[in-house]
């Protein structure tokens, strides 16, 4: 659901901001509202790609340990800073991410650095982020209690499961059926498709396999969004991960593939994304 803010309350936490800091903290704030338009240009004109897009989420900048949190206000239609507060935890210096803030009503939120506002490039992965902010608020707490590598990490308080798993990435076995997988989306081969993916189930622990389909549902499917826009930007598209030796971004690489081949088999798969990620993990291939 949109957060809207009286225009009036806004513009008063925005002047007692700017009244509190100093003037490199301003040149700061212009920047960043200049980087914010920016973000409502593109967004303008990718929003017909997919339903999702036309929600604006919070944007939250990190800077020097503090976090500058912007919402979008419709009644002025731009961006507005909302508030300045304490990171609840470090950040690295160039992050890109996607969460709940504890500071802001653990509303999800798109986080970043303010060099993302430097390059197209940069500023669509403010879109990919805010995929999952759509993931978060819709489907994705369902989902996950239905799996039972989530169940375990909550009983271990292991809140950061889906980066920190010991997923098998070295293991050949994997490594050759995850090729074959590949190389079957590519070919676009149906047969093949569910095959190799039979292979992976059959050979991966249940832990292992719920792991790498809700890699490829999460961030296949944000990666899926992101390129769809560099595709409509004129930009290159991201392709990272599918290097050897394979890491957890294998997963958006070739989930990123699986989805561009269910949308081409029936193009509700990217619309409903409880049905998309039925697919990824029952191999119901359409």
């Amino acid at each position: 659901m949109k957060r809207l803010y009286h225009s009036l309350l806004t513009v008063f936490i925005l002047i007692q901001i700017l009244t509190a800091g100093d003037s490199a903290d301003n040149q700061f704030l212009e920047k960043m509202d200049t980087g914010l338009r920016k973000v409502l240009e593109i967004q303008r004109k990718i929003e017909h790609i997919h339903t999702f897009l036309s929600e604006l989420h919070p944007i939250a900048v990190y800077k020097d340990e503090k976090l500058f949190i912007y919402d979008y206000d419709s009644s002025l239609a731009q961006y507005q800073l909302v508030k300045k507060a304490d990171s609840p935890f470090p950040m690295s210096p160039g992050i890109r991410a996607s969460f709940p803030l504890s500071v802001y009503e653990n509303i999800p939120a798109c986080v970043v650095s303010p060099d993302v506002f430097e390059k197209d490039e940069e500023i669509v992965l403010i879109f990919h982020e805010f995929m999952h902010c759509v993931q978060y608020s819709t489907v994705e707490f369902r989902l996950k209690e239905q799996l039972k590598i989530y169940q375990q990490a909550m009983t271990n308080k292991d809140y950061m499961w889906e980066i920190n798993h010991p997923f098998p990435y070295s293991d050949s076995i994997f490594v050759k059926y995850y090729d074959a997988f590949l190389s079957a989306l590519n070919e676009k081969s149906k047969a093949k498709i569910i095959e190799s993916k039979k292979q992976l189930k059959n050979h991966l622990t249940e832990l292992d396999y719920e792991y790498m389909t809700w890699q490829e549902w999460k961030e296949g499917f944000a990666r899926y969004i992101e390129n769809r826009i560099k595709q409509e930007l004129g930009l290159k598209e991201n392709f990272y991960g599918k290097e050897k030796p394979y890491n957890r971004i294998i997963f958006y690489y070739g989930g990123e593939l699986l989805i561009k081949y269910l949308y081409n088999q029936h193009k509700r798969s990217v619309s409903d994304i409880n049905l998309l990620y039925n697919q990824i993990y029952h191999l119901e291939i359409l």
